[in-house]
């Protein structure tokens, strides 16, 4: 378990770059089981639940979509970021120190880091965190000082893109269900003592919130969980999403599904919710239908953000460090003891 917060360069603006940092995913099926043993390392995971996994990554041809969406933000990032950008993966190529390593040959001192995660927890934010530094690290001493992007759960650049892809979900469903439908907002489940040191479940509550808001009708909605791992032994974050939507299955009532945890449509969106969950939901006669991620429309978020460290504005000639609802804009660095459960 991680004890403590590696020390971060603290040199301020101007930033000569900007890197897009993600989780990775495999492109060919000769990488699946290598990528999966990487991110369960240190986790006791046996092959043989490995290669159970891997057959969903077999339904998609070996390849995590992941990477595409990547390279597809990564294309729209370099319209509206006026800085070079760079792209590195925590468990994938283009590795993370290589892409360090690149970005020092280049001559980048001082970059900003975005990093394709919303919420607060250990494998979400301080993680990401502890990667960008053991990339200098393995760089040395000519590597480029690196300073995360802030938390982008309140953005309204964060919220309207979802809150539109809703929109159009409910557009979809008969119309005589429509105005009654259920938002059923679903996440990536961590464990219940990982998220006992976090914000993750604060935050994805007023992220869900202030969608449902945005969407401009009085509804119900359910903050539910999926794509659980961990051993039964140990209590994870419940309801699953499955169980929610055979609850709405026997009220007769329709649903959209939300994945406000993330933030493009990678694979546990595509075979946790499009294959298995909303199948069996229509199978049990539930009208379902399940809204889009922002995928490249956070685009303009990334360039707001970097607007905002560069020269304290948001773009627009807009104020600083926007938000909205209750809770504020997030913190630049991390408080002294946020997070460190290692496996949220």
């Amino acid at each position: 378990m991680s004890t403590a917060q590696p020390p971060s360069p603290t040199r301020p603006g101007p930033y000569d770059a900007l890197l897009l940092v993600s989780f990775g995913g495999p492109e060919e099926p000769a990488e699946v089981l290598p990528f999966l043993r990487r991110v369960t390392a240190g986790r006791g995971v046996p092959d043989e639940r490995l290669a159970q996994v891997a057959k969903r990554y077999e339904l998609f041809g070996g390849v995590s979509p992941i990477n595409t969406q990547n390279r597809e933000l990564l294309a729209a990032l370099r319209e509206v970021v006026d800085l070079p950008v760079y792209w590195g993966n925590r468990n994938s190529a283009p590795w993370l120190a290589d892409v360090v390593g690149e970005m020092a040959r280049d001559g980048v001192r001082n970059a900003l880091a975005f990093v394709t995660s919303a919420y607060g927890s250990y494998s979400g934010c301080r993680q990401y965190r502890e990667d960008l530094e053991a990339a200098r690290a393995a760089v040395g001493p000519t590597a480029p000082a690196l300073h995360k992007l802030r938390a982008f759960y309140n953005h309204p650049l964060f919220i309207e893109p979802f809150a539109e892809q809703v929109r159009r979900a409910l557009a979809e469903l008969p119309a005589a269900s429509r105005a009654e439908a259920a938002l059923v907002f679903t996440a990536h489940s961590i464990p219940a003592a990982a998220a006992a040191a976090a914000p993750y479940v604060p935050q994805l509550r007023e992220t869900a919130r202030l969608v449902a808001e945005a969407v401009g009708v009085d509804r119900s909605w359910t903050l539910c969980w999926q794509s659980r791992s961990g051993s039964p032994q140990e209590p994870w974050l419940e309801p699953d999403v499955g169980s929610v939507l055979r609850s709405h299955a026997g009220d007769r009532r329709a649903a959209v599904v939300v994945p406000i945890g993330f933030v493009s449509d990678h694979m546990e969106v595509r075979y946790d919710l499009d294959t298995v969950a909303i199948p069996d939901a229509h199978a049990l006669g539930l009208a379902v239908v399940r809204a889009g991620t922002p995928g490249v429309a956070l685009a303009p978020l990334v360039a707001a953000l970097v607007a905002e460290r560069q020269t304290g504005r948001s773009g627009a000639g807009r104020c600083d460090r926007q938000f909205l609802g209750n809770r504020g804009p997030a913190h630049d660095g991390c408080p002294t003891g946020c997070c460190l459960a290692a496996r949220g």
